[in-house]
């Protein structure tokens, strides 16, 4: 089962990344981050389905951070690229989208993004606090 959720600030992102890296009841097989002007978007893919009291742990953790996202079309054939294979960059230049990390949760790579963003544009956006 896949879980979207749209956060406000890429540290609200790290403590996903953090919460999934530490906590050994959730076993991820890949993650999502995609970028946009007004927030993120994460995309949580387990290699099982959750059971009862796990989802409703992951689900009232995510709460906490942000909101339940619904994609549109354009989001969805996003992630259904990089599901099937096509590279990061080819789905970023189809789509228009920054794709900021997909695979195993990786908080190197929001960090990465957080800092050429911020030392290209001179200050620090909301959404990359």
């Amino acid at each position: 089962m896949d879980y979207i959720f749209f956060l406000a600030n890429a540290s609200l992102t790290l403590r996903v990344i953090e919460f999934l890296s530490f906590t050994n009841k959730f076993s991820v097989a890949s993650m999502t981050v995609i970028h946009r002007i007004d927030g993120w978007i994460v995309k949580v893919n387990f290699e099982k389905p959750l059971d009862p009291s796990q989802d409703g742990d992951f689900r009232a953790f995510m709460a906490e951070l942000g909101i339940v996202y619904e994609p549109e079309i354009r989001l969805q054939m996003v992630f259904w690229s990089l599901e099937t294979g096509q590279s990061p960059i080819e789905v970023m230049r189809r789509y228009q989208v920054a794709v900021v990390s997909h695979g195993l949760p990786n908080k190197n790579d929001i960090e990465a993004f957080r800092k050429q963003f911020t030392k290209g544009l001179g200050y620090c956006p909301e959404t990359l606090a």
